[in-house]
């Protein structure tokens, strides 16, 4: 133990005749890496529609034998309900993303999804489906053959079935053609927003600043989450280029102090800029341990009892000697992890210790339990 102590001495007078700083400085990074260019963001779309083709392993509901019947009707084709083979088609939901600056004709992925009792969309083909925005005009119609990346083999009502993954949702690449575009306002007015992914006041300040260095006043920090800019008359005709110098440039983001723990597995992340206040750490233990053994009990002399077995339980309880580490202000919390490890912590002990030292406000971060 004494050993252990001395080693936990060497470490923190190791830590203290090192150069102090305020912080630890964060790594530079890309305006591109830590914010975006407002107005440019994806559209989410949906539809409804139905696939056919399957191998007997559609719906079994009647709304499908409906839609299936309307769909023919725009054909000029009148089939009765009960002519329709409901088991061979499915009625699903598709979804697609509308990403940015995409034009009429261009082609994007759609999910589809069965909302019905069908138990695979392996093989089947989606029929032509409007796929509507939030405003509810068609942005794209999506159609074409569904791959799912599953099976399902056998009826399993004997629990001889098998499946793989999901083979009910399934996808279509280059499934649907854009029939509407977004008009996008980039550099309108002469101007453009910058924001930020993780808003702070202090990123939103030096970003401004690196900005402003590169091409004067132009730059304003609105909010912690908002860069306004006043693009350059130079640069009136060359927006895109012009955001493209923007994301080039250089940043040093500020981050929050924070410590992250995972109690199930143990794992402890911490950043760079986590204060310690000087505090005492007690760690000790309690160790339980349970045994059992068994033993003859004799009868009486000149009596008719006979020999028995008995179970005898034996509780012992040993408790360590604590072993106290007093950690100096000038340590940071990497420093604590270290001493803890060199007196014999555990994980979970150090977890435990590092909850007990933000109770007592001797971490300055912010300590996340996932």
């Amino acid at each position: 133990m004494k050993k252990f102590l001395a080693l936990v001495l060497a470490v923190f007078m190791f830590v203290l005749a090192l150069p102090q700083e305020a912080g630890a400085e964060s790594a530079p990074t890309r305006i591109k890496d830590i914010a975006k260019v407002q107005g440019v963001r994806s559209n989410q779309l949906i539809g409804y529609g139905i696939v056919v083709g399957l191998a007997g392993t559609g719906d079994s509901k009647e709304d499908v034998k409906q839609s299936i019947r309307n769909t023919l009707l725009t054909f000029g084709i009148t089939v009765p309900a009960n002519d329709l083979k409901l088991d061979n088609s499915a009625a699903v939901m598709v979804t697609a993303t509308l990403p940015p600056f995409v034009r009429e004709g261009d082609t994007i992925d759609v999910t589809t999804s069965s909302i019905g009792d069908a138990d695979s969309l392996q093989g089947g083909t989606l029929l032509q489906t409007p796929l509507r925005a939030a405003d509810g005009k068609v942005y794209a119609v999506a159609q074409g053959p569904v791959s799912t990346g599953g099976f399902v083999a056998g009826n399993g009502g004997g629990g001889g079935g098998a499946q793989k993954n999901f083979p009910t949702v399934g996808i279509t690449p280059n499934g649907a053609i854009v029939e509407r575009t977004v008009e996008d306002d980039l550099g309108v007015g002469g101007k453009i927003s910058l924001s930020l992914y993780n808003p702070d006041f202090t990123t939103a300040a030096r970003m401004a600043a690196s900005i402003n260095a590169q091409y004067g006043g132009i730059a304003t920090a609105a909010n912690p989450g908002r860069i306004d800019i006043n693009i350059p008359a130079y640069f009136r005709g060359n927006v895109v280029g012009f955001v493209a110098t923007i994301e080039e440039l250089p940043i040093v983001p500020d981050n929050r102090a924070r410590v992250v723990v995972n109690e199930r597995t143990g794992t402890i992340v911490m950043g760079g800029e986590v204060a310690v206040n000087e505090c005492a750490i007690t760690q000790g233990g309690i160790s339980i341990r349970v045994t059992k053994d068994q033993q003859a009990v004799q009868p009486d002399p000149l009596s008719y009892g006979t020999t028995i077995v008995t179970n005898n339980t034996n509780v012992e309880a040993e408790e360590d000697l604590a072993n106290t580490v007093v950690v100096p202000a000038t340590a940071n919390i990497s420093d604590i992890v270290g001493a803890l490890n060199a007196v014999g912590a555990t994980a979970r002990d150090t977890i435990s210790i590092l909850q007990a030292m933000k109770a007592a406000g001797a971490i300055h971060a912010d300590l996340e339990i996932i």
